[in-house]
């Protein structure tokens, strides 16, 4: 016999608990960043286009996310998604450190990251709804779960292969 589902109150709970592991930019973010926001870093579109700059590590944990991402059922890739439930006060933190960090920057190219702070929320709350009903047995509780944990693998690959490569040291 199979165990109960969790009320949507502890399912909630167990999935927040995962933040404890988040850290890194999400793919999207990530996408921007190269497409749209070379320019303001100093690079030239071909340079990011050619991926000479892409560290084997990034490239891994990108592949894997997308591929998840294409061969997942869709409520699977929404909560993977909710990695952003754990975001907010860490994007905060970042967009308003980034001036004093990276001056290089352009200001005009924060303007997306500083828009995202407010709009997050809502997506979440999306996602959220959408996981606590698609998830309603213990079993598919408890795969949203690792799904979740999945993703946040996958921003601490990404996380790992820049320090390693940067020498930065915890």
């Amino acid at each position: 016999m199979s165990e109960a589902a969790w009320t949507a109150a502890e399912f909630e709970s167990r999935l927040r608990e995962r933040g404890r592991a988040y850290h890194n930019i999400p793919l999207k973010d990530a996408a921007i960043l190269a497409n749209w926001l070379a320019a303001a870093v100093g690079l030239a579109r071909a340079e990011v286009e050619s991926l000479a700059l892409l560290l084997p590590g990034v490239r891994f944990a990108v592949d894997a996310y997308v591929n998840f991402a294409r061969r997942a059922p869709w409520p699977e890739a929404v909560c993977a998604s909710l990695t952003e439930l754990f975001a907010p006060q860490i994007h905060r933190e970042r967009v308003a450190g980034w001036p004093q960090h990276y001056p290089w920057i352009e200001r005009g190219g924060l303007g997306y990251f500083q828009a995202r702070i407010g709009r997050a929320p809502r997506d979440v709350e999306f996602a959220l709804a959408v996981t606590l009903e698609r998830f309603d047995t213990r079993a598919a509780q408890e795969r949203a779960l690792e799904v979740l944990k999945f993703k946040l693998d996958i921003l601490w690959q990404m996380n790992d292969a820049l320090a390693l490569a940067y020498g930065v040291t915890p």
